[in-house]
């Protein structure tokens, strides 16, 4: 039994051992230099939070042409001790720091690493190993920089766990040395007992010296400033710097926030030990991920080789493509090649036959000898066509093929540059949202295109969610896959509500990154009461929590009329007929001219090709900032006609200019509501009234900036038109209007002006048009 206790207590104690020396074997990666690959000697802390030896921070600096004192120049012996290795420097008197002080606040004085009377000291950049970045160390270069103690301490104490036998000998004995038992931090040195009486003698200054453990690395007792050698009190949260009394009197660290060490310890310590602790409790995690990473690096080697293959095999193609092309192009060339070498062949022989000794000459003399005349005719008569063809050859000669080839070039510019452009597919960039064409009502119609030159896509994903501030966590993003071309219709949206979206293309290369997130709002529903799209003068009001949400209004398309009613000398509307401009010309100087002798400025009004009968119906438009006056509104088709045959002016008793409105309330009764109601534009304003409705001469007049749409609501049942800034769906102004017949959209202009006709995301839909007795469908 108790022979298992030890055992087991052995096997646990050797656990033990081998987690402690995995741990530490685990943590020398943290203690090894980056230049040397060996650990830490003197290592200073370095502006980036990397460390590096003294010795390698010197050798670098030198390889980059930077003079920097010897690292090495350090007294490591009693003989070379700071208080005596300089008299001079030993008798120097220490300035006083209230002198220093006023030195550094004037700004005079050197130190070391300047030069006296520079005027733009050159500061010292150093390369980072680590982080591969240029690290600035300022005017003082190494000197600037802190010892870090603390990393000294770990790399000795790792010393000692793994080689506890290895012993100190005396830096002093002569050979046989003998172990060391005493250390001295003044000296630098380790010392055996007898050494150590010997170089500190009873009465001298060195007998003062306090003993300590013997080490190979001596430190200071404390940390000490670079720059003024004082200890470091405080800690600069603005420079993230330690810093000494001197250094936080200077001007460099005016306005910095200072707090003690302790205070920097303390919260630093916390942290460190809060940090610490969660990541050991999270190891479960850490192994999780770590089997995650390492599965990763599988599929990247198995996915890394099967694209080298597929680029392989596709190279691979374009060569045997390339070959065959090359076989098919050097055969034709050969055909061409031979066909005129068999011409050229054929035409020497008939040249070669007309040589004095040739057979042809020959057989004609010897027929020539012939003396009877019908043999002679037969044998001539064939012979003489073979002696014209050969005349004819002779004195019109020619080749019989021409020798160049240079229709036989290849022109490969275009196939080389393919090749030199050939890379890898990239994922197309981030879209870019087009807010001119994006809309927002009961549905949204995003719009949106890619930058110049980045990559196609062959399809696009729409995500959207609705963002809640009252709701704890956020709501999981929905999604529209595989939307072609660059607009999507969002539908199935709730009512006064603020989505936000985004956009990514895929190509070949997969997704790339997301467009900016673009936040819209939907319109609140109209209330059952009589209440707009949203309320005058503060947030918009939805229905009360007892009555069901009404519908939104149904979206109004149709076209501006241009076969009857306007002024074609001074209105313009366009192809589409969506938009239409004022052109004054030369009728409205005339008309000018008239109403300086009392004459009145005529309104130009075009109308729309639909008439209103039921239900609530919305249509925005665009009004240019830079018209002179504009009037946006409704009115019922018989007064709009009667309107067209007597044009109104300035001056007429439905129009009041101080009014804002044309209500046309004049001439009825209070109750009866007006035929026509328009809103007042002009000059990039807008102008309004504190009150539901407007009456002649109102003093609460006001004006509001234009918005970039405006919208219009019609109630036809309650007999209500509301205007609305068609962005942000404020209600801008309410009147009542007479519904007793068909009403119409009307516009009127005064001056030069604009609009254009704002095309929602409802679908149109086949309509019967009753303005001015023309009955047509669009």
């Amino acid at each position: 039994m108790a022979e298992g206790e030890d055992l087991q207590t052995f096997t646990s104690i050797m656990d033990a051992l081998v987690r402690i020396s995995t741990s530490m074997k685990n943590m020398e990666r943290e203690l090894v230099c980056p230049v040397c690959k060996e650990m830490y000697k003197q290592p200073l802390a370095l502006p980036c939070t990397h460390n590096v030896c003294h010795v390698c921070a010197s050798e670098v600096l030198l390889q980059h042409g930077h003079l920097c004192c010897d690292p090495t120049s350090e007294p490591t012996s009693p003989a070379a001790t700071p208080s005596t290795r300089s008299p001079r420097l030993g008798r120097r008197a220490v300035p006083k720091p209230d002198r220093l002080d006023r030195l550094l606040k004037s700004g005079f004085g050197t130190y070391p690493g300047r030069k006296r009377g520079a005027v733009h000291p050159q500061t010292v950049s150093f390369p980072c190993p680590a982080c591969q970045r240029d690290v600035d160390l300022g005017e003082r270069g190494l000197g600037s920089l802190f010892r870090n103690l603390t990393l000294e301490r770990v790399v000795e104490r790792y010393r000692q766990t793994i080689n506890i036998s290895a012993a100190i000998m005396c830096q002093f004995c002569k050979p046989p040395q003998l172990e060391a038992t005493k250390g001295c931090t003044e000296c630098k040195s380790s010392f055996c007992n007898e050494c150590f009486k010997l170089y500190h003698p009873w009465g001298t200054q060195k007998a003062q010296h306090e003993p300590t453990p013997p080490t190979l690395t001596f430190r200071p007792k404390g940390l000490m400033c670079p720059e003024h050698k004082e200890e470091v009190t405080h800690y600069c949260k603005t420079c993230q710097r330690l810093v000494c009394q001197l250094c936080r009197v200077r001007r460099t660290h005016t306005s910095h926030k200072i707090t003690p060490v302790l205070s920097a310890y303390q919260a630093l310590r916390e942290k460190l030990t809060k940090s610490l602790a969660y990541i050991l409790s999270s190891q479960d995690t850490v192994q999780t991920q770590i089997a995650e990473l390492e599965e990763t690096v599988k599929h990247t080697e198995v996915n890394g080789s099967q694209a080298k293959e597929e680029v392989s095999q596709l190279i691979q193609g374009l060569c045997a493509m390339l070959e065959e092309k090359r076989a098919t192009l050097l055969q034709a060339i050969e055909e061409c090649q031979q066909e005129r070498l068999a011409s050229l062949h054929g035409q020497i022989r008939e040249h070669q036959a007309m040589l004095e000794n040739s057979g042809m000459v020959g057989y004609a003399q010897e027929v020539l000898k012939e003396t009877d005349h019908p043999c002679f005719v037969q044998a001539a008569k064939q012979l003489h066509n073979r002696i014209l063809r050969a005349t004819d050859s002779l004195q019109s000669f020619r080749p019989a093929a021409n020798a160049s080839f240079s229709h036989f070039q290849l022109d490969v510019s275009r196939e080389l540059k393919l090749l030199t452009d050939l890379a890898f597919i990239r994922a197309p960039e981030a879209p870019v949202i087009d807010t001119q064409r994006t809309y927002t009502y009961d549905q949204i119609f995003l719009c949106w295109r890619l930058p110049q030159h980045s990559p196609p896509a062959w399809h696009y994903t729409v995500e959207f969610r609705k963002t809640d501030t009252k709701a704890k966590g956020l709501k999981l993003w929905q999604r529209r896959e595989e939307v072609r071309g660059t607009c999507a219709l969002v539908e199935y949206l709730d009512t006064d509500s603020v989505y936000v979206l985004r956009v990514k293309g895929y190509n070949k290369a997969g997704f790339g990154d997301y467009s900016e997130d673009i936040y819209l709002h939907t319109p609140p529903a109209p209330g059952e009461r009589g209440c707009g799209l949203g309320s005058p003068q503060s947030a918009p009001l939805c229905c009360p929590a007892h009555l069901p949400l009404p519908l939104l209004p149904a979206v109004l398309n149709f076209f501006l009329d241009n076969r009857w009613g306007f002024n074609r000398d001074r209105l313009a509307i366009s192809k589409d007929q969506r938009a239409v401009r004022s052109v004054p010309g030369i009728p409205m100087l005339f008309a000018a001219e008239r109403l300086m002798t009392s004459c009145h400025l005529s309104i130009d009004l075009v109308i729309g090709d639909v008439a209103i009968t039921q239900g609530k119906s919305y249509w925005a438009c665009c009004v240019d900032p830079s018209s002179y006056l504009v009037k946006v509104g409704v009115g019922l088709e018989s007064k709009l006609q009667e309107w067209f045959q007597v044009p109104q002016d300035v001056v007429s008793p439905r129009y009041d200019p101080d009014s804002g409105h044309d209500s046309g309330a004049e001439d009825t009764t209070v109750e009866a509501p007006p035929p026509y109601a328009f809103l007042t534009i002009g000059m990039g304003k807008i102008l309004l009234s504190h009150g539901s409705a407007l009456t002649s001469r109102d003093p609460n007049g006001c004006t509001v900036p234009l918005p970039p749409r405006i919208g219009i609501c019609l109630d036809y049942e309650q007999g209500k038109v509301s205007f609305y800034d068609a962005v942000s769906f404020r209600e801008l102004w309410e009147c009542g209007v007479d519904c007793s017949g068909p009403v119409c959209p009307a516009f009127c202009f005064i001056g030069g002006g604009a609009l254009h006709l704002q095309e929602l995301v409802a679908n149109k839909q086949e309509r019967k048009v009753t303005i001015g007795n023309f009955a047509k469908l669009d």
